[in-house]
């Protein structure tokens, strides 16, 4: 399997033999892989959980909102729970299930990524502190044995347990050239 290497060429699909049929971050982006999806969620990060509320702090159109909302409940990342305000039609909160928990880390380095490359001059709009004790939230990348680790240089993907690999296209036929001896000649034309 090819590593990264700046110094590299362009890779070929020879160099890459480990391509899946069930790739986790194709599926993972069939789920959440557009604007008003990550908006809701990052909305439900800080606890939002009513519709006109979420309505109010995305911008999201109403269709929108709702289908969004619809789909983060079927996929399982949101749950309805429903209430009544007094004299009001019992409606539904969403609030975040596991599954959706387990992206906090996800928007988190989503966040960080924009605050690096896209913030203002001024600097990132909002900062993530941990409510203990106040300091800034890092997040750091470390394999099993507790090495750190910095980025794509220094990890190497290997077949996991349920990995469908892609079957490699054939290298495309040559036309045959006729041999000599099977040749017509003008001797066996007449």
């Amino acid at each position: 399997m090819a590593t990264y290497d700046s110094h590299m060429n362009a890779a070929t699909p020879e160099d890459l033999p480990l391509r899946v049929d069930n790739c986790s971050i194709e599926r993972a982006l069939g789920v959440v892989g557009e604007k008003w999806t990550f908006l809701v969620l990052r909305e439900a990060f800080g606890g939002v959980r009513r519709f006109a509320d979420m309505q109010a702090a995305t911008g999201a159109p109403r269709q929108v909102l709702s289908a969004r909302l619809t789909r983060l409940v079927e996929e399982g990342l949101l749950r309805k729970v429903p209430y009544r305000e007094p004299g009001q039609r019992q409606r539904d909160e969403y609030r975040l299930t596991q599954m959706g928990l387990d992206l906090y880390p996800t928007l988190m380095a989503l966040m960080r990524w924009g605050d690096r490359y896209l913030s203002d001059d001024g600097g990132p709009p909002l900062r993530i502190t941990h409510r203990g004790c106040g300091a800034l939230v890092e997040q750091h990348f470390r394999c099993a044995e507790g090495h750190e680790v910095s980025g794509p240089r220094e990890v190497t993907p290997v077949p996991g347990p349920g990995a469908r690999l892609r079957a490699t296209a054939p290298a495309p036929s040559t036309p045959k050239t006729p041999s000599p001896e099977s040749s017509p000649t003008s001797a066996d034309s007449a």
